[in-house]
């Protein structure tokens, strides 16, 4: 990775090198503004310091992508006053019909004509399309250098009007009015609530997924909770006294952290709705992310409470503080014995990959479930008890279960089938995408793994002929415990092109420990909220001439 930052670099210099004097003095009189000086990134991808090194050099491209474009116009703000913008003006220009640019601070830039050269892939540079670099920044720390600068400054083309500023007052009857500001890379499925997904090229270039681009699932408003008078009520068992606790005094229970996917019900919804129509958002491959989470276990917290197991079924109910303008709040339960378990390694967590909750992701304190649906994992926790049944939330009793493919809404009956836990076994391709072109010769094929209640995947079979002739991929990420594998194991394979091969139809599938293994195809598993979505994935490509 180094070395091929290292040729980028010297690659551009020795382009500069070759323009006329004429081009270098338009630099200076066009640099940008030297007093924007980015932060460096506090994420912290635990136990994975190759994958921190990728993010640092895709970083590297796509601040390099932006300084290659429009030779013609380089001299144009050292000669003439800048033209003014608005950042919807800036915002409409996302494609090349339309031409691409992008902002940095006040500055705006056009970076139609390098889109197509950019050696980290066209798609890497069209995450900040019609927007500002600053978030690609944060996450791609090496930009930060005065050479990067001065190149970007070349190819300005204006300015953002000085007098635009982001609408700072609430509107009050707005209850998204306080939401807080999400990665522009996130792919948004909806607006109120929120909920977004990060770009598949994206999804696999690390083991741990960096906070800012982890998928969000949001079902209300997210509520902004001051810490310092945070309180989680915790029911007390038969005799015991119930439980308000503090921040600090979930920190005094001992500290347990573990490396967790959470995968939503739905995703990979959108290929269901290609068999027949659905009921939900329209998820493609990347409701589902994985962090270090870190926090008190719930055995410990209820155990404290006075609860234990009973003989008798009963089930631990969450509340969470996120809720609508009626005040309904969102639910959900968990089966007792698993709360009680400390193998199953249930979690009050407070941390996400060494750092405080982010808002969209539960702060100060969420439930984290290993194995088990998202749906499960209530965020912005306020109150905990143990309950004869499940919890009486239209997420748990009305939502979030599978149906025969005979079942419409007509007859739909929720009572008679269970609420989604444990999750079945999973797998997508990440790259290549579905209508690219890919280069003869090789191919690389990458993707995710995994399956539910700890169940290890074992392997991952790719074909590249539609299912005719398979090749078991390299698997990749944390070793998985026996019946404790919560996370999810990322694969790759280098295949080589049948020569005279015109497109590739490109299948995975996973296996699981137990042996379960994904189903073929997804009309025999659709269902009318199209959740367990599961079947092979299939990626149809081009093959370049």
């Amino acid at each position: 990775m180094l070395l091929i930052h290292k040729a980028m670099v010297s690659g551009l210099r020795q382009a500069c090198r070759l323009r006329s004097t004429p081009s270098r003095l338009c630099i200076r009189a066009c640099s940008t503004n030297d007093s924007f000086q980015p932060q460096r990134p506090s994420l912290t991808f635990s136990g994975d310091n190759s994958g921190t090194g990728g993010w640092r050099v895709m970083g590297t491209l796509l601040g390099l992508g932006a300084v290659l474009a429009y030779h013609d116009h380089r001299c144009r703000a050292a000669q003439e006053s800048p033209r003014i913008y608005t950042k919807e003006e800036v915002s409409s220009h996302t494609s090349p019909e339309t031409g691409i640019w992008v902002t940095l601070g006040y500055e705006v830039f056009d970076v139609t004509e390098f889109v197509g050269l950019h050696p980290g892939g066209p798609s890497k540079l069209m995450l900040a399309a019609g927007g500002p670099l600053e978030p690609f920044w944060a996450l791609y720390a090496v930009h930060n250098q005065s050479h990067v600068r001065e190149l970007l400054a070349q190819y300005k083309i204006g300015e953002l009007n000085p007098e635009e500023k982001v609408p700072s007052t609430l509107e009050t009857s707005d209850p998204y009015a306080d939401d807080p500001i999400r990665h522009p890379a996130l792919k948004v499925n909806s607006q109120r609530p929120f909920n977004a997904e990060p770009p598949p090229e994206l999804l696999t270039e690390n083991y741990i997924t960096p906070n800012p681009i982890f998928f969000t699932r949001n079902h209300l408003p997210v509520p902004n909770l001051d810490p310092d008078t945070y309180r989680l009520h915790v029911v007390g068992g038969p005799g015991s006294k119930s439980l308000s606790l503090s921040l600090d005094d979930l920190y005094k229970f001992p500290k347990h952290e573990i490396t967790v996917t959470l995968q939503c019900a739905g995703n990979r919804r959108s290929e269901m709705s290609q068999v027949k129509e659905v009921k939900g958002l329209e998820w493609r491959t990347g409701a589902i992310s994985t962090a270090r989470w870190a926090g008190a276990r719930l055995c410990d917290v209820l155990a404290q409470a006075g609860h234990k197991l009973c003989e008798t079924e009963a089930h631990v109910c969450f509340e969470g503080l996120d809720s609508d303008p009626t005040g309904t709040t969102y639910g959900a339960s968990i089966p007792l014995a698993r709360a009680m378990d400390p193998e199953a390694e249930v979690l009050l967590a407070y941390e996400m990959n060494g750092q405080p909750l982010p808002r969209d992701h539960g702060f100060p304190v969420r439930v984290v479930v290993p194995g088990v649906v998202g749906a499960r994992h209530v965020k912005w926790l306020g109150r905990v008890s143990v309950e004869t049944e499940e919890s009486y939330s239209h997420w748990q009793r009305r939502d979030y279960k599978g149906f025969s493919p005979s079942v419409d809404w007509d007859t739909v009956d929720f009572d008679s089938a269970p609420s989604i836990q444990e999750l079945p076994v999973q797998s997508a391709i990440t790259e290549p995408q579905d209508g690219e072109t890919v280069e003869s010769g090789e191919v690389t094929i990458k993707g995710y793994a995994w399956s539910g209640g700890g169940r290890a995947v074992i392997r991952v079979d790719v074909s590249l002929d539609g299912g005719l002739t398979w090749q078991a991929a390299e698997l990749n990420g944390e070793e998985q415990r026996p019946r404790k594998a919560w996370a999810w194991r990322l694969w790759q394979l280098q295949a080589t092109v049948p020569a005279g091969q015109k497109e590739l139809n490109i299948i995975c599938k996973a296996v699981d420990d137990s042996y379960n293994v994904q189903p073929d195809t997804v009309a025999p598993i659709w269902n009318l909220r199209g959740v367990l979505s599961t079947a092979w994935h299939r990626v149809h490509v081009h093959v370049a001439s």
